[in-house]
């Protein structure tokens, strides 16, 4: 069978089909960090084009990305380029571009082959013909991700150990507090300086949450009357429910030191150090992949420089509180609807997130208004109804513009919208779709064409 029959049979097209269809190559280019020791994006690929020649290509970049895993935007759409049959070479500056793990790497060989794209390395010449060539393409990559391997162990060893130190481990300050820079054992640092206005409301909250019939739903309700606002948006549950766990904020003593040993924390400070004035940070252990905030047990804690806002007697109150309660979960990622992260109440803007019934029906709900009930919401609106009016709404959009080249993927799918997998549509509507706003009894869409 030759070639564009192979191909014709494992994308599912006709014979005809494959004879019209024009496949071009594929340059990836990745950069984690821009340090000036590491070679650019733009000059990654300025030695793939050497490559191409005059062929006709595509640029995939992905920026701020890690090669550990192959979670990264323009990857993932590069994928999807090939299983459609799109790409016929795929060309990287170097093989740590594309992925540092032997197991990846292995798996998206096995994809090249299968779709018959061919790999090349513009500064590693390998033929992967011959059994020798692969060999040494997979030992390549063995040192790649002993690389990675070994700056992540020294990376988390120096973490480690600047943690149990005491020194504040970068990352936005907590509400309530400023940065201020320090010294300490002869290192330039910064430590954490209460704010008087916000470090007032801070203690209003461990108040009011310390009372037994308090919930987060009264406290987020409160501060949104009153237009409080946190980092510059409305105080919502999980936002709260992160403050009130953090010992940042408690002047630590010693009920504070025993409330700790008994949940199993690895305590770093001695407890002469616990003197009901300063505050601690709470690192997560080493190993350790539980989160840091609600299960305590083989956390690191230590006693920072910076004083406390809450005196400990509240702050153990609320925290004990805290144990009882149920997890409030911050975002995921979508499952329950393609139009995910583009729908909005059109009353006050927050997200519309849609919601399954004991009947299995799902319909959406108001964020904001599940956090706070301070927004009307936009009523009872089933998902699959809305749904069903945006593709429709879609495929008139796509006729207009006459299929243009970048909508050429989005009109295939439309032809097989139920077969469709989920992250196909949401790859088209996100290539269509800026906002899609609903109100009870309207929905509006704002369209990037």
């Amino acid at each position: 069978m030759c070639r564009h029959c192979r191909e014709a049979a494992a994308a599912n097209y006709t014979k005809e089909e494959v004879l019209l269809m024009k496949r071009i190559n594929a340059i990836y280019a990745r950069q984690s960090v821009d340090r000036i020791d590491s070679i650019s994006i733009d000059s990654q690929i300025e030695f793939c084009r050497f490559e191409v020649k005059d062929a006709e290509f595509k640029v995939y970049r992905d920026r701020g990305y890690s090669g550990k895993n192959t979670m990264r935007p323009q990857l993932q759409e590069l994928f999807s380029d090939i299983r459609r049959g799109e790409i016929d070479k795929v060309i990287v500056y170097k093989l740590d571009r594309i992925s540092r793990s032997i197991l990846d790497f292995s798996n998206m060989m096995e994809m090249f082959q299968q779709h018959q794209v061919e790999f090349v390395s513009s500064t590693e010449k390998f033929d992967t013909s011959t059994p020798m060539g692969r060999a040494m393409l997979n030992i390549c990559i063995v040192f790649a991700q002993l690389e990675r391997e070994t700056i992540q162990k020294r990376v988390s060893d120096a973490y480690y150990s600047r943690s149990k130190k005491g020194f504040r481990m970068g990352g936005k300050p907590p509400y309530g507090f400023r940065l201020e820079e320090i010294v300490m054992d002869g290192i330039h640092t910064k430590k954490l300086v209460p704010e008087p206005e916000e470090a007032a409301i801070v203690q209003e909250i461990f108040n009011m949450y310390a009372e037994p019939e308090t919930s987060y739903g009264d406290i987020t309700r409160y501060y949104a009357e009153k237009g409080v606002l946190f980092y510059e948006k409305e105080l919502i549950r999980p936002m709260l429910a992160q403050l009130l766990r953090n010992p940042v904020y408690v002047r630590a003593d010693m009920e504070v030191y025993r409330f700790f040993a008994e949940q199993g924390t690895e305590i770093v400070a001695g407890i002469q150090d616990f003197d009901g004035i300063h505050g601690c940070y709470l690192y997560r252990g080493k190993d350790i992949t539980t989160n840091k905030l609600q299960d305590l047990e083989n956390q690191l804690l230590v006693v920072a420089p910076h004083e406390g806002i809450v005196a400990s007697e509240e702050w153990l109150k609320c925290r004990r509180k805290l144990l009882a309660n149920m997890t409030i979960q911050a975002g995921r990622a979508a499952v329950n609807t393609w139009l995910a992260g583009k729908i909005k109440c059109g009353i006050c803007g927050y997200a519309l997130m849609s919601i399954k019934s004991p009947s299995g029906k799902q319909y959406l709900r108001c964020s904001k208004r599940l956090n706070n009930r301070s927004c009307p919401g936009c009523g009872k609106v089933y998902t699959k109804d809305v749904e069903d009016y945006v593709f429709r709404c879609m495929v008139q959009k796509a006729r207009e513009n006459h299929v243009a080249k970048e909508l050429e993927r989005a009109a295939d799918c439309m032809g097989k919208w139920e077969s469709t997998p989920f992250q196909e549509k949401r790859f088209v509507l996100d290539k269509m779709v800026s906002v899609i706003k609903v109100s009870p009894g309207a929905a509006s869409i704002e369209w990037k064409l």
